[in-house]
């Protein structure tokens, strides 16, 4: 499918609204940004951009090569500055020729499971065919070059689903459609983990059939 830049603005424009009312959001904490068809470039939500109010005037273009400001068709670069984190996007890009979208937020469940050192649970054939597998990065200092790159190199075996440690999560996806997506089940494996641990049952808390995983990873014509 071919994008022309604003389609993928208001694409991620949604993507905002959508995950602050669904609590995966407080405020600005999170970024947004796609891969510019045929470009060597992104949109990215600028720095301290509330997430649901987002328009096409709060994302800026910038080259996945070196980080600089790009132009974009007739429009100039633009003088917004980039996101504090735009060195893990960029990284990811790098990393990842197939991803076309990555989206880091703050959600609450997630962080609450890593901070009590609880991993992820895959529960429904839901989890199963968006998460696959979720891995967690180790701490390091948000928006810096370290955490950028142990993140890159830990997605770069396919992962598309990573918890930050006491940080946020990041997914990824071919369209922005399939980032949001993750991120949504993300979250609802996490609520659903959580709650079988405040159930006192997370031991019996059966996770999606080894059937249905050998299935996904033979097969990419699986539907759920």
């Amino acid at each position: 499918m071919n994008y022309v830049p604003g389609d993928l603005r208001d694409q991620l424009a949604h993507v905002g609204y959508d995950v602050v009312q669904a609590g995966l959001v407080c405020g600005s904490g999170g970024n947004l940004s796609a891969r510019i068809p045929d470009e060597d470039a992104i949109w990215v939500t600028a720095s301290g951009s509330w997430l649901e109010r987002l328009s096409r005037k709060d994302f800026t273009a910038v080259r996945i090569s070196d980080g600089a400001p790009a132009t974009v068709g007739a429009a100039p670069p633009s003088r917004t500055e980039p996101t504090s984190e735009l060195a893990l996007h960029l990284a990811l890009y790098r990393a990842r020729p197939d991803v076309n979208a990555v989206v880091h937020l703050h959600p609450q469940t997630a962080l609450l499971l890593d901070a009590l050192g609880e991993h992820i649970r895959i529960v429904t054939t839901d989890h199963a065919y968006y998460l696959r597998r979720v891995s967690t990065v180790p701490f390091r200092l948000p928006g810096g070059t370290e955490l950028a790159a142990l993140t890159a190199a830990m997605a770069a075996d396919g992962t598309d689903c990573l918890v930050l440690s006491q940080h946020g999560c990041v997914v990824m996806g071919d369209s922005v459609e399939l980032a949001h997506k993750r991120a949504r089940n993300l979250e609802e494996a996490a609520s659903l983990t959580y709650r079988a641990l405040t159930a006192g049952r997370l031991e019996n808390l059966r996770e999606c059939p080894e059937e249905f995983l050998e299935k996904l990873s033979g097969s990419t014509t699986v539907r759920v």
